[in-house]
């Protein structure tokens, strides 16, 4: 197989010659940095770590957790990646049982939705492209919707979640 001579890479970022020491690890067993009674989140990667590049989160869902109703994002891709259990995906046409191995890929202004319906846990990785700073909504996404209204609608605009059912 042949490959063009000018492969269609971004333009450098880094213009140094020596490279820098500047990578983040984060151990396995760091605990969750949100926690509720429907699972927890692990921010692997932030908007503020990676400067904006792309923001990870390990997702873990309790059994019969609600996850998310129909919506989509108008500033970010959204990607998901099974890695323990079963989760029920929306692709915005059609509901697929998605296991560990199973990714999807939700581009911008992608309609999608995901829950839990098994009685067993699950464990998910989500990415977000270009990073947004999605802790916030993580944190405080349970409290704001309990108050409802205008609140949350500011709050879930303000995070980039436009909510369609």
């Amino acid at each position: 197989m042949s490959y063009p001579e000018q492969l269609p890479y971004p333009e450098p970022r880094y213009h140094g010659d020596k490279g820098e020491v500047n990578a983040v690890f984060r151990p396995a067993d760091t605990p969750a940095d949100v926690s509720s009674p429907g699972g927890s989140t692990h921010f692997l990667a932030t908007h503020a770590s990676t400067g904006g590049e792309f923001g990870l989160y390990k997702a873990e869902l309790g059994p019969r957790s609600a996850g998310a109703r129909t919506h989509f994002h108008k500033a970010m891709s959204e990607s998901f990646y099974v890695l323990s259990g079963e989760l029920e995906l929306y692709d915005g046409e059609k509901w697929v049982t998605g296991r560990a191995g199973d990714f999807l890929y939700v581009p911008v202004g992608g309609l999608h939705a995901f829950k839990n319906v098994t009685d067993e846990p699950m464990s998910m990785l989500m990415l977000f492209s270009p990073g947004a700073p999605r802790e916030e909504y993580f944190e405080r996404v349970a409290e704001v919707a309990q108050r409802g209204g205008e609140e949350l609608e500011q709050f879930r605009v303000r995070h980039d979640s436009y909510f369609v059912d």
